[in-house]
């Protein structure tokens, strides 16, 4: 969830908190109080100018509005660069119509991501790679052709078809130990959420 998302769900809840409210505010200062310690480490790759990322959703996890959550990161060689865990516009009918969505999100981050690159240095950069976990979403993300399934999707989420039929992407397949995303969108035992912080480089720097 970004900053500004989190912030105007808390102030939903200001004028009338319950306890459980309360409960969940104490459990995430625990956690700040808990993790001061950490933060990103950026390591010296070589100067890999590669663009990896990895996108997932949840299915309508919002309570209150039952839209699902978009989470991206992206990797520039081996260290994160940008990540997002946002509740989606619109909702959703069903988890691959979710995955679909986020899968469109990433496409718009990795294309801008790729051209401010190339900006940076000065040089041309591969084509990034996007991985997913729903095979249904990645065969429409490389399908030319809509299909009954797909046709009442808005047309903006289908930038990821065009920018895969032109190459300015390349859509992997990622199993479900492989998915990094994952900890952007679901709730997680604290070992799986553990290793996957780890994962994205959130390490203990002390």
């Amino acid at each position: 969830m970004e900053e500004h998302e989190a912030d105007l769900t808390w102030r939903r809840f200001m004028e009338e908190p319950r306890l459980e409210h309360m409960a969940a505010m104490k459990q995430m200062l625990r956690y700040i109080k808990g993790t001061s310690d950490h933060g990103l480490f950026y390591t010296n790759d070589g100067g890999k100018f590669t663009l990896l990322g990895f996108s997932d959703s949840d299915m309508a996890g919002d309570v209150d509005g039952r839209k699902s959550t978009t989470g991206v990161v992206f990797f520039l060689g081996e260290n994160p660069v940008t990540w997002l865990s946002q509740k989606q516009r619109v909702v959703a009918l069903s988890s691959f119509e979710a995955e679909f969505i986020a899968r469109a999100v990433a496409a718009c981050q990795a294309v801008w991501l790729r051209r401010l690159l190339e900006d940076v240095i000065g040089a041309s950069v591969p084509p990034p790679v996007l991985k997913m976990d729903n095979q249904s979403a990645i065969a429409l993300s490389k399908s030319p052709v809509l299909h009954d399934r797909s046709k009442h999707i808005d047309t903006k989420f289908h930038f990821i078809r065009e920018c895969a039929g032109k190459g300015d992407i390349n859509i992997e397949f990622a199993g479900t130990q492989e998915q990094l995303a994952h900890i952007l969108t679901k709730s997680l035992g604290k070992k799986a959420f553990q290793e996957l912080r780890g994962r994205i480089g959130v390490i203990k720097l002390n």
